[in-house]
């Protein structure tokens, strides 16, 4: 049984469907949304966050979502999983927003690009810390199969911090032909590098 046979097996799809599956996929909605977040390591001041709440109502579709840390989890180390933002973060920060028009998809854009500028003071530094299932293409992205590690690092450093040496090569010895790939995936290193 293929690796692909057997998620869709244990995913509750019979072996004999898991190709009609994929094929069928369909977009559940036509909104659109861009998300980006954030670690914060420090709190931040009052005037900070009165600059956040005041640009968030600039967009009547803006959320924003806030996600403790510490407790039990900072003391699980930086290396144990890929997840790496454990230890010195407060919390995390997702900013989203939503709208119906494609034709106001650079308006929304570029408010949040400029929410995520003015929170760039209050946030983690060296690298700006981001959570990877928000998937921040702002961040850059994959153009083709062969990406190199210095163009990779660009976003994998921020998902991984200093996991993301470990996941490349990892991803170079369980995939080295780069099947498994999406816009801001782990790169495999050349066949001299590993």
């Amino acid at each position: 049984m293929s690796w692909i046979q057997s998620v869709m097996y244990f995913a509750g799809f019979p072996i004999s469907e898991y190709l009609e599956v994929l094929l069928k996929r369909t977009q559940p909605s036509r909104s659109f949304f861009k998300a980006k977040s954030d670690n914060v390591t420090q709190p931040i001041s009052q005037a900070g966050l009165e600059g956040l709440w005041q640009r968030l109502l600039e967009v009547e579709t803006s959320q924003l979502i806030l996600t403790p840390y510490g407790g039990r989890m900072s003391e699980i180390s930086d290396s144990e999983t890929p997840f790496p933002h454990r230890n010195g973060s407060i919390f995390a920060i997702q900013y989203l927003v939503t709208w119906d028009d494609d034709k106001e998809t650079e308006k929304h854009i570029s408010w949040m690009r400029r929410v995520y500028a003015y929170m760039a003071s209050h946030v983690s530094k060296s690298p700006r810390a981001v959570y990877l299932n928000y998937r921040d293409l702002d961040l850059g992205r994959n153009h083709d199969a062969n990406t190199s590690y210095a163009q990779a690092s660009i976003w994998g450093l921020k998902y991984f911090k200093s996991n993301f040496r470990r996941l490349v090569h990892v991803k170079t010895l369980v995939d080295p032909g780069n099947f498994l790939r999406n816009e801001q995936s782990i790169p495999v290193l050349p066949s001299g590098q590993k």
